[in-house]
């Protein structure tokens, strides 16, 4: 059979195969410390939950509008302007079945073959696999641990060509937990309109913030008219399996956004845009509860790690995600990934899943319990005492 050869340049995310791995081995009787899915271990609040069952029970279980119900971009809209202190309305909002496919819809409605795109790296792998399917060229700026996974605006500025888009950013940042300053974001805002750019901001972790206030595209409404906000439900009120997110943008590219959503899946599911909209405007106790707890366990982890002979963490202010440099080891990436698995027991992602400038580090998710936290620190402490260089 013959397949698209677009599907060539069409790249997956690893931690989905790597939890296939896992669950074989457990099925096998192994015991595995699971810190590779980005995915909260709590249950959605309450709330919310309770706002979907009575969606269910009255009657939203049919078609909506593709851009989303009208009352609730409405309140997606509240969401942004009582945070922010914005002016966007209903019409600058599109309700999207999860975050990721504003990437996907996005990137279909603004960037033409031959268009180069730059994002970062390491970074979150669909950044550079839509832009390669869509035909564009993927190029990447350099996210440094020296710099705290943080940009050099001189770097992204020297990689602007007569082709170029679209800049990426995502902040807080998967897989590092890296957070750009409000001088960071002015830069890019400076670039992008200096340039005539598109500016695509991933903010899934806004709300998964230990220090200082989140700084996003919202804070600068210069840019509002270039700008792709990319925000999401399942990482801030646990509810990856809701399938919920949306974009904030101009009007005229939220009418194709709209567009593309109409052909790509009708639009989201009813039931779960009124329990985003009660995630977004009731009660926050719970998302205050889980962010504080993160930060318990990042501090074991960001402890655990930096204790391990040859080992380096940075400490992240944001998301829940630790990237540990491994490189004194002198193993790839993956054969650590495999290893740490197969051997100790414990499952976490090859830094280079998330590009080339990952090589010789890992991601772990410490969206786990701090009792495993502990078991897959004293198991990788063990592996690595027999494997010193």
């Amino acid at each position: 059979m013959k397949y698209a050869t677009r599907l060539s340049r069409l790249g997956t995310e690893s931690a989905f195969e790597l939890l296939a791995q896992a669950r074989a081995l457990e099925a096998e009787g192994h015991d595995i410390v699971h810190l590779e899915i980005g995915e909260p271990d709590f249950d959605t609040p309450r709330n919310v939950k309770d706002a979907g069952i009575k969606a269910i029970n009255d009657g939203w279980t049919h078609y909506t509008p593709s851009a989303g119900i009208p009352e609730m971009r409405e309140k997606y809209a509240q969401a942004l302007n009582d945070r922010y202190g914005s002016h966007v309305t209903a019409k600058n909002i599109v309700i999207t079945p999860g975050a990721k496919p504003v990437i996907f819809l996005g990137g279909l409605a603004v960037i033409d073959e031959g268009d180069e795109v730059i994002y970062p790296n390491p970074g979150y792998p669909s950044y550079e696999s839509v832009t390669q399917f869509l035909g564009a060229k993927a190029v990447p700026y350099v996210l440094r641990e020296e710099n705290e996974f943080r940009f050099s605006l001189d770097e992204v500025a020297s990689l602007i060509t007569p082709k170029t888009k679209m800049i990426v950013i995502n902040s807080p940042h998967n897989p590092t937990g890296g957070v750009l300053t409000r001088e960071d974001l002015q830069g890019v805002v400076d670039l992008a309109l200096k340039h005539d750019l598109w500016v695509l901001s991933d903010e899934v972790y806004s709300r998964i913030l230990y220090d200082g206030e989140h700084v996003g595209l919202m804070d600068f409404p210069e840019i509002f008219d270039r700008m792709i906000l990319l925000e999401g439900h399942s990482k801030t009120y646990a509810m990856t399996g809701w399938r919920l997110g949306y974009v904030c943008c101009n009007e005229e590219l939220a009418v194709h956004m709209t567009r593309l959503t109409l052909n790509a899946n009708s639009c989201a599911a009813a039931f779960t845009q009124i329990a985003g909209g009660e995630a977004l405007l009731g009660d926050q106790s719970a998302v205050k509860q889980m962010v504080a707890e993160f930060k318990v366990r990042r501090d074991l982890i960001v402890k655990g790690l930096n204790e391990l002979p040859g080992v380096t963490c940075h400490n992240p202010r944001g998301a829940f995600y630790v990237f540990p440099n491994f490189k004194a080891y002198g193993m790839s990436s993956s054969e650590l990934e495999q290893r740490l698995l197969h051997e100790a027991g414990v499952c976490c992602l090859a830094g280079k899943a998330f590009g080339k400038m990952g090589e010789g580090y890992l991601r772990f998710s410490y969206a786990n319990s701090q009792e495993n936290i502990k078991k897959a620190l004293e198991r990788i402490g063990e592996w690595l005492d027999k494997h010193q260089k």
